[in-house]
């Protein structure tokens, strides 16, 4: 597999679209893996969410025209096997499922890695029902803004994205990537309905898996990227993705085990890449500051991975206590500094919610 690693490339980027500061260049990663340092990249997280309803081609559309290079999709299934984009197989709370009468009776207690979760499921239905659902804020107490916008948007197919990303490409001009996400990639498989041979049947279709392709795969489960690194034999780069705490389901190791310089160092023979929490790179201190930034940048580049964190968000609630404005959470803080702090840790590039943001603090760093 080290060959395997040696080979894939991050593909060039080009010029990313007008942002706060006015056109702006793109980072380019292309080149190997200890190559010359470029731009990191911005990923618009679940597309704009901070700006429309996560996980809608709206939100992926404005992400695209507000200059990410990638759109990150999580990736689910339907009853009949058909891969689309929701953060959770769990839809009471993105979708106004709970106000249809129809489908009052789908209402369910399941054990979801361990954790006994109510509500509704994708799984439990099929892409026809689940298309006439409409999308909803899922933090509408700290993006009340975004509520204007519930019930206008469809639940998107993964393949309905891509269609997008082609669009887009060539209206903006510059080859737009997609990061998508395996969610609960193994509670899926037990259901009889694994991710894995649609996510790669989809990305083939497309002509998306191969190398130089514009894609990274990204899971939580060690298990999950190694099947398609062995079995699926994708060509695209692979991203380990990890909490600050816990393990990956049903995996006795923990994800600060696994990242260890000799745990990332086993990583490296098959994925090429870590997306940490972000308070993996700088942790805060008990009265909720930065501290100083771990080794885990410098760890993972030495064994020729890229670090590609999440989330950054604007609002106070979710910055740094030094960064906040004012007293009101859902304001929005110093998040261009939060942003500019982790890029000279050396990441390579990062989530965030409010592309724009992203693109200007990349310029400033």
């Amino acid at each position: 597999m080290a060959d395997r690693r040696q080979v894939l490339r991050f593909g060039a980027v080009a010029a990313a679209a007008p942002a706060l500061a006015g056109a702006v260049s793109a980072p380019a990663l292309a080149g190997g893996h200890g190559g010359a340092r470029h731009k990191p990249l911005v990923v618009g997280h679940r597309g704009a969410s901070g700006y429309r309803p996560e996980h809608t081609l709206a939100s992926y559309e404005l992400a695209a025209r507000l200059g990410a290079d990638y759109l990150e999709p999580d990736l689910v299934s339907t009853k009949d096997g058909v891969l689309v984009c929701r953060h959770e197989p769990e839809i009471g709370g993105t979708t106004d499922v709970a106000s249809r009468p129809e489908f009052a009776d789908r209402k369910r207690t399941v054990v979801l890695d361990g954790v006994s979760v109510t509500g509704w499921w994708t799984q439990d239905f099929t892409l026809a029902e689940l298309k006439t659902l409409r999308a909803t804020e899922r933090i509408p107490a700290i993006r009340q803004q975004n509520t204007v916008y519930d019930g206008y948007f469809e639940v998107p197919t993964f393949q309905e994205l891509l269609d997008l990303r082609k669009r887009l490409s060539n209206e903006l001009g510059r080859d737009l990537g997609v990061f998508p996400e395996t969610k609960h990639p193994t509670f899926f498989r037990n259901i009889g309905l694994a991710l894995e041979k649609p996510l790669v049947r989809t990305l083939r279709r497309n002509g998306l898996d191969k190398r130089g392709a514009k894609v990274f795969i990204q899971s939580f489960e060690a298990a999950n990227l190694r099947d398609l690194a062995d079995d699926h034999r994708v060509e695209v780069p692979l991203v380990f993705l990890s909490s600050a705490s816990g393990s990956p389901f049903n995996d006795p190791r923990s994800y600060a085990d696994y990242l260890t310089p000799v745990g990332i160092k086993e990583l490296s023979e098959f994925v090429d890449g870590l997306g940490p929490e972000k308070g993996q790179i700088i942790p805060r201190k008990a009265d909720g500051t930065l501290g100083t930034p771990t080794t885990l940048v410098t760890d993972a580049h030495a064994a020729g991975l890229k670090v590609i964190p999440y989330t950054f968000r604007a609002e106070n609630s979710f910055l740094p206590a030094e960064l906040r404005v004012g007293t009101d959470t859902t304001a929005y803080g110093r998040s261009i500094d939060e942003q500019v702090t982790f890029l000279r840790t050396g990441i390579d590039g990062l989530f965030t919610d409010n592309p724009d943001i992203g693109v200007l603090a990349r310029t400033l760093v």
